[in-house]
């Protein structure tokens, strides 16, 4: 007989359903919102935290884009640098079982010394002190930070046992102390996220750091339970984009000429500070700028962050002469054949105050002369009445401004300062017309100077040419001759060049400019000698060499194409340093760039065609003419020719002709300057390089040598003293 079951024990009641419903109920609604506002475990969220269980996300960090010169050399670039490492403790061994780490430490300090450029005892005493301290591993500091790959390898030869290096990025300038304030220098910082960034500091670096430094990528892939990548696990890479490079418009064989001639001047004067600049007349690319003191960027041992180009501002003293006697003459109110008497003028107190008198640097004067010659005399007097009876100290002001004094120019470094045009009085006005009492930044020059090279209109000073995509070649940016405005008329121009003239080729021997004359060169300026204000004692030094002296110019005189500006503080004596760095500096330009020197000295032609005219007959005809020739090929018609047609010439310049016969065969370019070098290799259509600058003094291909189209064809060049 089957027994029959209690159904009673089966029953729930409906307090404990209820109960359970509810507590389920709770659970649904609790799990949506935590999907919803995606709830945090930690310092992670729910969804983070389940993904990073089994996935990994990585930072790309992108390549720092490279900066160039006009010509493309490198002046800034990302390279692969190690830092040196000694493992100190006893337990470690290698993959083999073999013991890993410094064991005689004198062998180890004597043979890393040797590469490093340091003594024993200083690796030495790293070591030691790393062992009695127990540490796992030392580094070396300063000495063994930023190793290349050429250092490494050496430290590689000697098979020491125990050191290792780390391998690491860092902003490397090829040139060292070259540029460095236009340029900059960069440093390592970490953002919220941990990605360490090379930051530009200064210069280019900083003010183009956003350009420069490109965009993280990342990639994510799965792991194990270990956190080691899954093989053929999914993945995902998203790239970074590496950062934009940058082209200047620096010319780096420009750039060494002022360089050398800077520290030259500097060694010889011993003075406070040197600066000096040059730029394209017709477009207002700076084409170099060197200033002392200065520093490596590589090992950023400046002693002042304060960028002269832009920031330092000074009382320029009589090259300001130009810019009030310009002025004047655009007023349509001034002769040059106006008189006055010279030596010194005194003026009555507008406040209450004592009278004042000024002087000429020369304190008897030269007698009665005319506004004309007290330019060329640099006579402060001349200007003094030029304000008070050919202008107003209101029209001074006004010109000052319209010529870009006491404004910014924006040019692209930080921190440029506007300086300070500001007067009340008759004899404030006075003295800044000759350049006291106010203060100038050395770009403000050089923007005012181009309005006298371009028949009126001033034109913006830049520096950077172009910035490109290093991945598609695509040119971002093409920076040009920008005009600002036009701030005189031609015949005023064309006084302001012959007063400029008188200064340094006049027949007036005393002239404050002639000693940058020179036979055979037109450079025309002004001089400059400013007093220095102490601002701690409230009155202006009084000792001999206490003054910052200044030269304000282009060349040739007709149709400038070079603007120069350069200073100096406080030489060790009165001797004229200027003017030797200012005339060396012509010269190399000059030869360089093939300038014409003077209208009288040089012949200059149009380039005609030369496509398929007798190769002899086109050699004899511009050899009669004084020009250099250069045939490539034996063949007897002339079929590519440089310069191309309708380019302007003069004796002694070069002309390449390549001829219907050409071989291939390697030509010697030995003492070619970089610019003749880089036209006869696109000439010859081949594959090239060209190192360093200057003139040519190694090739890779020999003479003769043929040249096949896997073949790139190494230049070295370097400057020749």
């Amino acid at each position: 007989m089957k027994k029959e079951i209690n159904s009673s024990k089966f029953k729930v009641s409906k307090p404990v359903i209820i109960v359970t419903f509810f507590l389920f109920l709770v659970l649904i609604v609790r799990l949506c919102y935590l999907c919803i506002v995606d709830y945090k475990v930690g310092s992670s969220t729910i969804t983070a935290f389940i993904k990073n269980r089994n996935t990994t996300e990585e930072v790309i960090m992108p390549k720092r884009g490279t900066i160039y010169d006009t010509n493309g050399n490198i002046l800034a670039n990302d390279v692969i640098s190690y830092t040196l490492i000694a493992y100190l403790s006893d337990t470690r061994v290698d993959s083999n079982g073999n013991k890993d780490y410094v064991e005689n430490v004198e062998d180890t300090s004597t043979k890393l010394a040797t590469v490093l450029g340091v003594t024993p005892d200083e690796i030495k005493t790293i070591l030691v002190n790393g062992i009695q301290n127990k540490k796992y591993q030392v580094e070396f500091g300063t000495i063994g930070k930023g190793l290349s790959e050429l250092v490494k390898e050496e430290i590689d030869k000697l098979e020491l046992q125990g050191i290792d290096f780390t391998k690491d990025i860092k902003r490397y300038y090829p040139n060292g102390d070259f540029a460095s304030y236009l340029i900059g220098y960069t440093v390592n910082k970490t953002d919220k996220d941990g990605n360490n960034w090379i930051t530009g500091e200064m210069g280019i670096e900083e003010y183009y750091n956003d350009t420069l430094k490109g965009k993280t990528g990342f990639v994510t892939y799965e792991k194990d339970k270990y956190g080691y990548k899954i093989a053929n696990g999914r993945e995902y890479v998203e790239p970074a984009e590496d950062g934009n490079d940058i082209y200047l418009t620096i010319d780096s064989n420009i750039q060494l000429f002022l360089h050398n001639a800077v520290r030259e001047a500097q060694d010889s004067s011993e003075a406070e500070w040197v600066l000096m600049a040059a730029m394209d007349a017709k477009t207002g690319k700076i084409l170099g700028y060197s200033s002392t003191p200065s520093f490596d960027p590589n090992l950023r041992n400046m002693t002042s962050y304060i960028d002269p180009l832009v920031t330092l501002t000074y009382e320029p003293g009589s090259t300001m002469k130009i810019f009030s006697y310009m002025c004047a003459i655009d007023s349509g109110n001034y002769d040059g054949n106006t008189t006055y008497t010279s030596g010194s003028k005194t003026y009555t107190s507008e406040n209450g105050g004592k009278d004042v008198t000024i002087s000429d640097w020369r304190k008897e004067g030269w007698g009665t002369i005319t506004y004309d010659q007290g330019f060329a005399l640099s006579s402060n007097i001349a200007v003094a009445n030029i304000v008070e009876s050919v202008i107003t100290k209101e029209d001074l002001r006004a010109c000052y401004e319209k010529y870009g004094f006491g404004s910014k120019t924006g040019f692209t470094l930080k921190r440029e300062e506007p300086g300070n045009i500001n007067y009340k009085y008759q004899i404030e006005a006075a003295t800044a017309g000759y350049g006291q009492g106010i203060t100038t930044t050395p770009i403000q020059h050089l923007e005012a100077l181009t309005s006298i090279a371009n028949n009126g209109t001033m034109l913006k000073p830049f520096v950077v040419d172009k910035i490109k995509n290093p991945t598609t070649g695509k040119v971002l940016e093409q920076n040009s001759k920008t005009e600002v405005k036009n701030i005189a008329n031609s015949a005023t121009i064309e006084k302001m060049k012959q007063l400029m003239a008188s200064v340094i080729n006049g027949d007036n021997t005393n002239s404050t400019g002639y000693a940058y004359h020179m036979d055979g060169y037109s450079l025309i300026g002004k001089t400059g000698t400013a007093q220095i204000f102490d601002y701690t004692k409230g009155k202006y030094m009084s000792g001999s060499s206490d003054y910052i002296y200044s030269f304000s110019g282009m060349f040739p005189e007709n149709d400038p194409e070079i603007i120069l500006y350069a200073a100096i503080k406080r030489p060790k004596d009165g001797t004229n340093y200027l003017a030797p760095m200012v005339k060396e500096v012509e010269q190399n330009i000059t030869k360089y760039l093939n300038i014409e020197e003077k209208d009288n000295e040089k012949k200059s032609y149009t380039v005609e065609s030369f496509y398929n005219k007798n190769v002899s007959d086109i050699k004899t005809y511009l050899e009669n003419k004084n020009i250099k020739v250069l045939v490539i090929g034996d063949g007897t018609k002339v079929i590519n020719q440089y310069p191309s047609i309708n380019n302007i010439i003069y004796e002694d310049d070069l002309v390449v002709l390549k001829t219907n016969n050409y071989d291939n065969k390697m030509i010697n370019l030995s003492g070619y300057s970089y610019k003749e070098a880089d036209n006869i290799l696109r000439l010859m259509g081949v594959s090239y390089m060209l190192e360093g600058n200057g003139y040519v003094y190694e090739q890779s291909i020999p003479e003769g040598e043929t040249i096949t189209d896997t073949v790139t064809i190494k230049l070295k060049n370097k400057y020749i003293e």
